[in-house]
């Protein structure tokens, strides 16, 4: 199967110059989590930017300065295997898809799954490909101390456990983002200078204005966030059947339970596309 058959070509991008601003409110409105970059007036892409580079660099206003340059790229007679490879090489969720140097599509995780995945016979059981070291937090957990549990596992998604230690719920770094603002904060810095050699001279006071962006979250708890209608894969469910839940419920991750029910673990898309590279 080739990339041209699984990719979208309703491409949402953003051209620089451009800020992080008009990036952001274009990922909320279309509810995607990366957006290709264009040189202004063209299809020429020159890099990519994600919810997470946005993130990661708070204090950074243009585009330019946050977008990933070294891009990894896919064209449209592709396979999907190719394209599947290059995700699971370089951890990533999606490829733009190019020719003769424009942008003519996007190719997601998610659309190997919706297109291919879900209609190929894979009799393998889910929890070949899952997730066995997981982050959870209790579902009390201000969300301001549960992003940085996310943050610090490297992962984008964090299971809620309930008092009782059961799951309880799931998040996504598109939640936390929703329930954050970018404000910022300066803080003050005094620093004393006197004259060498001189104890009767006057000591001067230097004052350094630091001014840092950071995400600042609402006054929320995980549970009053998280998405508790969970869909959950056992660990017998096979691959194609996951594939079609994820198609079904529109989702990228799917919590694993063993045969007692008790949390075996996490699938995501990213880690169900390896059974097309097999």
């Amino acid at each position: 199967m080739r990339i041209k058959e699984v990719m979208s070509e309703d491409i949402h991008y953003i051209q620089v110059p451009g800020n992080r601003a008009n990036a952001l409110e274009l990922m909320r409105e279309k509810n995607v989590s990366g957006l290709p970059v264009v040189k202004s007036g063209t299809k020429k892409l020159v890099g990519i930017v994600t919810r997470s580079d946005l993130v990661q660099n708070p204090d950074e206003e243009q585009i330019a300065l946050i977008m990933t340059r070294n891009l990894v790229t896919t064209t449209p007679d592709d396979d999907i295997k190719d394209a599947a490879q290059k995700m699971i090489k370089n951890n990533i969720r999606r490829v733009p898809v190019v020719q003769d140097e424009e942008l003519v599509g996007i190719v997601t995780a998610f659309d190997l799954i919706e297109n291919a995945l879900s209609k190929l016979d894979i009799e393998d059981p889910v929890k070949e490909y899952t997730l066995k070291n997981i982050p959870t937090t209790w579902d009390m957990t201000p969300l301001n101390v549960a992003f940085e549990i996310m943050r610090y596992s490297g992962l984008k998604v964090l299971l809620a456990l309930n008092k009782d230690g059961k799951l309880s719920g799931i998040l996504t770094e598109t939640d936390f983002i929703n329930e954050s603002e970018i404000v910022s904060e300066r803080t003050v810095h005094n620093t004393s200078v006197g004259t060498e050699g001189d104890k009767w001279s006057w000591d001067s006071a230097n004052v350094l204005y630091v001014i840092k962006n950071h995400l600042k979250f609402s006054d929320k708890s995980v549970k009053d966030v998280a998405a508790t209608e969970l869909i959950l894969a056992t660990t017998r469910t096979t691959v194609t059947e996951c594939a079609n839940k994820m198609r079904h419920h529109n989702i990228e991750q799917i919590p694993v339970i063993d045969v007692e029910g008790e949390l075996a673990g996490l699938v995501r898309a990213t880690d169900l596309i390896k059974a097309i590279k097999d």
